[in-house]
């Protein structure tokens, strides 16, 4: 069989001029290799060393030092590395592969006399400065590989500087401090690099269990920034900073000062004011548009501020646990009032959107929400979007008061008209949680599929935890008999009726010992307690739920409620604080650890803004 092997390779040169030499050669460098990667060293040299004689390549000579080391056979790597000096001159990096071999066989003085040579006789480029640090890096010698670019950085003035390949180096060998001086240093001779740090600076900061590099970067770049007050790209670095920590109190100081030193009339201010209620910071947001809104309006943002504004406090109020009957009713009237000001026209479409969203949901007024959109529907110079928006917001309330199939008609009507936009993508997640309340689990199912691979991240998100949930609770006889009731009780919470939700959830609970839908129930009923502003029922229902299910896919979700309640409604900081410490420790990945720690500092006394 062997001897046939060979006819045929040998026939296959002959007719297409395949090299008989190259084809060994590649053959057994590939031989050599795996007995290198075997640790088969012994095996290997003899090849390595018969292949680098007849093709001195860099590759070679690596593989064929390195097994020399590692027999180790010192006096033949001393020969082959002198061999490669008188080839290459000018070439440190080989002095400071004579170096290692004197070092590994103890020799100290005679590798530190090669390693100061290397560094001595380094050609002046860049590129060779790169070079020789790496092979300094390579050899263990991180002081050296320090020292080389330190060097190259007073020498190479004209190129691109080696601030960013120093830095590695530091953060290699552990030095934060040094690191960041070398970013704070570029940053301080141009801008050209802010983005690039930035990059960077997150890598580093995401992971930092005490936070005590967050400090340090925070301290080290308000110090920079005291002394080169001309340099606005501190400052925007510092407001970068904020926003990564989603401390937008301090981040709207920064934009705000940046603002009127740049003259920008509100830009940077108003996007900011954006990202904070998409981050729930809405108290930062009110200021961002409040200081909008006092330029005047002809600020070209002025309008937008104005709508805006109203949106960050319909979240505030909304959102908050314990928000009265007064909120909502002085809330409706600053909409009508805003409206009356501005006008229904397309640009206050979400401030009618919103305030029929407030009529139907929370002031139980559903004539009143229907006409607002059914008026804002047939609004002349509206955009498509807008109205799809407003469709969408009237489909709801539509299936909030039992009306499910007019709803699926506008929910359809948006899919349609938007497939391939995120618009569209919510009208198909809302179709299909309108099967899912029904109890039309697999067409549920079967939407949701095609929703997890919608380009919005929110509504695949969301279409995952359905798909995930239907799969999930499907009884062993796939009757999906818990599932229906658990489905049925979402549908009358969305319509706000919370004891007959709570009362259908009870039903569950009589189905047997154990489903994998209770620690769903629990959460379930614990969110149905708090629209019920019952708190104390909430807290126990979640601890239930984090204490029997800790590795559960709600159990982080549950930690961060309970720390949330205790903060901000029980006044218990001390226990709020634990919850949260408990949920950056235990759960570094979860959605909330940010959050969580910043929340945790603040209630420490940390001091987190400037």
């Amino acid at each position: 069989m062997r001897l046939a092997y060979w006819n045929i390779l040998i026939l296959f040169v002959v007719f297409f001029g395949l090299p008989v030499h190259s084809y060994s050669q590649e053959g057994e460098e590939a031989l050599a290799v795996q007995y290198f990667q075997n640790g088969e060293f012994e095996k290997a040299a003899p090849i390595f060393e018969k292949l680098f004689t007849t093709t001195p390549t860099p590759r070679l000579y690596t593989y064929y030092f390195d097994c020399l080391m590692k027999l180790p056979d010192y006096k033949k790597a001393e020969k082959v590395v002198g061999k490669q000096i008188k080839r290459n001159p000018n070439d440190s990096r080989f002095l400071v592969d004579l170096g290692y071999v004197y070092q590994q066989s103890g020799d100290e003085n005679a590798a530190r006399k090669q390693f100061d040579l290397a560094f001595k006789q380094v050609v002046e480029t860049r590129q060779s400065y790169l070079d020789l640090s790496n092979a300094f890096l390579l050899r263990g010698q991180t002081d050296y590989a320090i020292k080389v670019l330190q060097k190259g950085k007073k020498v190479i003035v004209y190129e691109t500087p080696l601030n960013f390949e120093l830095a590695d180096v530091y953060l290699k060998s552990g030095d934060f401090t040094s690191a960041l001086n070398e970013y704070l240093e570029l940053l301080e001779n141009s801008n050209e690099y802010l983005v690039d740090i930035e990059n960077r600076l997150q890598d580093i900061l995401s992971v930092d269990p005490d936070h005590s590099l967050n400090d340090q970067f925070k301290m080290e770049l308000l110090g920079r920034l005291k002394k080169n007050p001309d340099k606005t790209r501190f400052s925007e670095l510092l407001l970068w900073y904020f926003i990564q920590q989603k401390d937008f109190d301090a981040a709207f100081i920064q934009a705000k000062s940046l603002d009127k030193r740049l003259g920008e009339e509100g830009a940077r201010v108003y996007n900011l004011g954006q990202l904070a209620v998409s981050n729930e910071s809405y108290d930062a947001a009110i200021s961002c548009f409040d200081y909008i809104i006092a330029l005047g309006s002809d600020n070209s943002y002025w309008l937008s501020a104005r709508v805006d504004l109203m949106d960050a406090r319909y979240l505030k109020i909304t959102n908050s646990l314990t928000y009265t009957q007064e909120d909502l009713n002085k809330l409706e009237s600053e909409y009508k009032d805003a409206l009356s000001s501005l006008g229904k026209q397309p640009q206050t479409l979400p401030l009618i959107r919103n305030l029929a969203h407030l009529e139907a949901f929370y002031l139980n007024d559903i004539p009143q929400a229907k006409t607002l959109l059914n008026d804002a529907i047939g609004l002349a110079g509206a955009k498509p979007i807008s109205v799809a928006q407003c469709k969408i917001e009237l489909a709801d309330i539509l299936l909030m008061t039992g009306e499910p199939w007019e709803a699926t008609l506008l929910y359809s009507q948006v899919e349609k008209a938007f497939k391939n936009d995120p618009i569209g993508a919510q009208a198909k997640f809302k179709n299909a949680k309108l099967s899912f309340y029904i109890g039309e689990f697999e067409w549920a199912r079967a939407q949701l599929d095609v929703l997890k691979a919608a380009t919005s991240k929110l509504i695949a998100n969301d279409a995952m935890q359905l798909a995930l949930l239907i799969s999930d609770n499907t009884d062993a006889d796939s009757s999906m008999t818990a599932l229906s009731i658990y489905a049925r009780a979402d549908l009358l919470l969305f319509m706000g009726k919370t004891d007959l939700a709570l009362a259908t959830l009870d039903s569950v609970n009589m189905l047997g010992m154990y489903h994998p839908l209770f620690d769903e129930v629990l959460y379930k009923e614990a969110e149905i307690y708090i629209k019920k502003k019952d708190f104390a029922m909430a807290m126990t229902l979640f601890k239930k739920l984090y204490e029997f299910y800790p590795q559960d896919i709600l159990a982080d979700d549950a930690l961060f409620q309970m720390a949330n309640l205790d903060e901000k409604v029980l006044n218990q900081k001390e226990e709020a604080m634990n919850y949260y410490k408990e949920l950056f420790t235990n759960y570094p990945g979860s959605v909330f650890a940010v959050d969580a720690r910043l929340r945790f500092r603040i209630l420490r006394g940390d001091k987190v803004a400037p």
